[in-house]
């Protein structure tokens, strides 16, 4: 700190510090910045579930000193009453006087309860798995088609699927049947038919991350089936079948081809030596009498009939 004499007397100067930073800082702060806000705002929305009430009143705790003063009076038979059981699978959300009490889900194991003050839910933890029913969904090539499927999830956090929500379980199955809706309008038939696991991905990270506030974790999703009008499966029908019988067409058609270059081949090798043809007719004649017939047709060479038949000619004349 630095001061100028004037006329009146000293004043202070403050210095300013300049401090340079890295072309790239920005991006890096900026990225940072933004994990931090969203881990802000979990951890807000966790403390709002979790966190203990503020303050029950005078009223609340007067209340509770009665309902303790009530258990230790009838202690033999209060016990019953407040000692309560749960589960492996399950865990307890305590209200006192309507409000969460501090830590959460109890259980599993025992946990204790005021009489008349303390009332509580159960929830189940395992893993819940429903069917989506048969929607009647209209594609992005106007094809109306009937798609089913089945989802499995579970109570990741018990406090906000009490707190945060009336009825988890029906409206995860509700919102599954909606985002089913919602991904397959957007996809074409042939999409819907060969792209069933990257559809399901979707629709599970979809799903997880609309019921995340619901503290519900959406663990795989998967689709049954899907049902084609019987029209459009008789149009394809006939469309694959057309492409068979094209493709049919193109194998013949290339054996032909192969054939008739094979026989070309033969008939330049049979034309060097005239004794080949001879050789042929013989192993056709064993080819024949080898399946028993009665009747066989000899083949004649077509010179050796116009050899007989000029020399009858000659006779004649």
């Amino acid at each position: 700190m630095e001061g100028w004499r004037g006329a009146n007397g000293t004043f202070p100067i403050a210095r300013a510090r300049v401090i340079s930073r890295p072309p790239d800082a920005r991006p890096h702060a900026s990225a940072a910045l933004s994990r931090v806000t969203h881990a802000d705002e979990e951890t807000q929305r966790e403390l709002a579930a979790n966190s203990p009430s503020k303050g029950l009143g005078p009223c609340g705790w007067i209340l509770v000193a009665f309902s303790f003063l009530f258990t230790v009076i009838t202690f033999p038979i209060s016990i019953w009453m407040c000692i309560k059981i749960i589960k492996e699978y399950e865990r307890a959300i305590i209200f006192r006087l309507g409000r969460i009490l501090q830590g959460g889900a109890k259980g599993p194991g025992l946990f204790f309860i005021l009489p008349c003050t303390d009332s509580f839910i159960k929830v189940d933890m395992r893993t819940i798995s429903f069917d989506i029913p048969p929607q009647e969904i209209l594609t992005k090539d106007s094809v109306t088609i009937s798609v089913d499927g089945v989802v499995y999830y579970r109570v990741q956090n018990a406090t906000l699927a009490v707190a945060n929500i009336t009825n988890a379980d029906s409206a995860t199955r509700l919102l599954a049947q909606t985002t089913l809706r919602n991904v397959l309008g957007t996809k074409n038939l042939s999409q819907i038919l060969s792209d069933r696991e990257e559809i399901a991905h979707n629709m599970q990270s979809t799903l997880d991350d609309a019921t995340d506030a619901w503290g519900i974790k959406v663990e795989r999703v998967e689709i049954k089936d899907v049902k084609l009008p019987v029209q459009l499966q008789r149009a394809m029908a006939a469309e694959a079948e057309a492409s068979r019988e094209a493709r049919a067409k193109v194998i013949a058609a290339e054996g032909e081809m192969n054939a008739s270059r094979a026989l070309k081949e033969a008939s330049m090798v049979i034309t060097e030596s005239p004794a080949a043809l001879q050789l042929r007719y013989l192993q056709t004649l064993t080819t024949i009498a080898a399946e028993k017939n009665s009747t066989i047709v000899f083949p004649l060479p077509i010179d050796m009939l116009q050899g007989i038949i000029g020399a009858k000619h000659g006779h004649l004349g």
